[in-house]
């Protein structure tokens, strides 16, 4: 009698996934390694201080009015900061959701800067006595953005700094509760 036909068939392993094959061995072990252990070395690596350093500085950019190099410069800072910079690029995108308010936190932001510089503020600007083409010329620049920039950008610094201050605070207290074992009772 053959005892091989009486044992049950031996579950077949699953083949690799055809993306894995093409890679060499040593590089799919990695890739295998890596998406295993993604979220834990995640966890570990940020510490409640480095995500609330990245909000914090996403934070203040947001606040400035240096409106196409915003992301960036949250990204430089908090790369340079040793923090968190998906947690940066975050918060500065949340500006961008609160669309609604910004311009009239722009404005405040422009009539504080005039304030504190003790500079009158520019008369209002009407964007019709302008052309198509008279926007790649620098006299436009000098004449409408320019002067209306420092102004703004010392305002945000009021804002800025106080929202960054509260919103580190913040973020590593909510992320330091989310991270302590809870106690069973």
């Amino acid at each position: 009698m053959d005892n091989s036909k009486l044992k049950p068939p031996e579950p077949q392993q699953p083949a690799e996934p055809v993306y894995e094959s093409r890679l060499p061995k040593p590089l799919a072990r990695l890739k295998r390694w890596l998406a295993a252990h993604h979220m834990t070395l995640m966890a570990i690596a940020d510490t409640p201080h480095s995500i609330a350093l990245g909000s914090a500085i996403g934070i203040f950019f947001g606040f400035t009015p240096l409106y196409p190099l915003k992301t960036l410069l949250s990204i430089a800072v908090a790369w340079v900061c040793r923090c968190n910079k998906i947690a940066a690029a975050i918060a500065v995108t949340l500006h961008d959701v609160m669309i609604w308010a910004m311009p009239a936190i722009y404005v405040a932001e422009y009539q504080l800067g005039c304030w504190s510089l003790n500079r009158a503020a520019a008369q209002r600007v009407h964007f019709r006595q302008f052309g198509l083409r008279d926007y790649v010329h620098w006299h436009v620049f000098s004449r409408v953005v320019w002067p209306t920039f420092w102004p703004a950008f010392i305002g945000s610094l009021f804002l800025a700094i106080p929202s960054a201050v509260v919103v580190y605070f913040l973020m590593r207290l909510l992320i330091s509760r989310a991270r302590t074992p809870q106690k069973m009772s």
